[in-house]
């Protein structure tokens, strides 16, 4: 059964305008504040790992102490190593985005096709469909040769057209995320999907979301977290079995979390092993938002990049939060004061 929704509002972002480009003020610190969240507590030094990286989303922190992540511009899935080096596992082409290792040890690419790319200020910003686009498609790579397939470019003979993130239940299967595409003057509905690793089956398990971006299970995986990009909301289904999700209560898919007011944006998520959901958050400011599960309390640390975009746990305890910066192409880390959930096939 699939879930259903029909249209949505404009995007609110525009990336032709230079103002909205620039970043905070400050250098190595983030910020706690008060001014979107209801408490603020955590972290508020980092350190740097790596530099020029090339819009770096979806990191990955191997237990050899590197970091696996995509550039998304550069089209590449790429290792960082502990002094902060680099080296090019695959080139992938369109835009590689979420990422996640798999049951047979390859690492699953949520491939949203690319984007267009502009540049200000320092600030490297996606934007639109360039004219290469090759279309969505979940992609699995070799970690020790590069070599990668296509799984999935399609679901019910409907192409994807911007896989986002991704994650491993328990059984080896995956929950990922389609925010879909932006045109000048409108923008594709999404969907979260389940898929399994053989190529064999791919379950559009809702659609009809505004922006689907960053998603997550749950410790015990009978929910499925999900950030809505463009309303600045987390929503959550109850799983009720491979690939089903259960029904919701009122006109809008989901169970409402927590929804962020003044324009912020949400992109990719991990979980605590409280169970806390630590969102990556877009653009007034950049940062991590971390909410309860029941949406009772909700934490903030502001980071010096408008481009705030991911965030996954490593290192002694999964004890350190490892951020992508992408606006202004850095790998972070922090000591974070509550361990990362354990993933499936990576940390258990």
């Amino acid at each position: 059964m699939t879930l259903a929704l029909g249209t949505s509002l404009g995007y609110p972002f525009c990336p032709d305008n230079a103002e909205c480009l620039k970043l905070p003020s400050g250098t190595n610190k983030g910020k706690n504040t008060m001014a979107q969240v209801d408490e603020s507590t955590g972290p508020a030094e980092f350190k740097v790992i790596a530099t020029g990286l090339r819009f770096p989303e979806g990191p990955i922190a191997m237990d050899d102490g590197s970091i696996i992540l995509v550039e998304i511009e550069r089209q590449t899935l790429t290792r960082v190593k502990p002094d902060g080096s680099t080296e090019i596992i695959a080139e992938l082409g369109g835009g590689p985005n979420g990422a996640a290792i798999g049951p047979d040890g390859r690492c699953y690419i949520c491939n949203d096709g690319g984007f267009q790319w502009m540049e200000e200020d320092g600030i490297l910003v996606p934007h639109g469909i360039p004219d290469d686009y090759s279309g969505g498609r979940i992609e699995a790579v070799n970690l020790e040769s590069g070599e990668f397939e296509v799984l999935y470019s399609e679901c019910n003979g409907i192409p994807l057209n911007g896989p986002n993130d991704i994650v491993f239940d328990k059984n080896g299967g995956f929950w990922f995320s389609d925010l879909g595409k932006m045109r000048d003057r409108s923008r594709d509905m999404g969907g979260v999907y389940y898929a399994k690793t053989d190529g064999s089956m791919i379950k559009e398990a809702v659609f009809g979301l505004d922006g689907p971006n960053g998603v997550g299970l749950s410790a015990d995986e009978k929910t499925i977290f999900v950030a809505q990009t463009f309303p600045g909301s987390l929503i959550s289904f109850d799983i009720t079995g491979e690939g089903e999700l259960a029904e919701t209560e009122g006109w809008l898919p989901g169970n409402l979390v927590y929804g962020l007011p003044n324009g912020q944006l949400l992109d990719s998520l991990a979980l605590d092993a409280n169970g806390n959901v630590c969102v990556a958050t877009l653009i007034n400011p950049g940062g991590i938002t971390t909410f309860q599960a029941d949406g009772s309390a909700v934490d903030f640390v502001e980071l010096p990049d408008l481009f705030t975009t991911n965030i996954c746990f490593g290192g002694p305890g999964l004890k350190t939060a490892y951020i992508t910066l992408s606006g202004t192409g850095q790998l972070i880390s922090m000591d974070w004061p509550v361990a990362g959930l354990p993933l499936n096939f990576l940390n258990k």
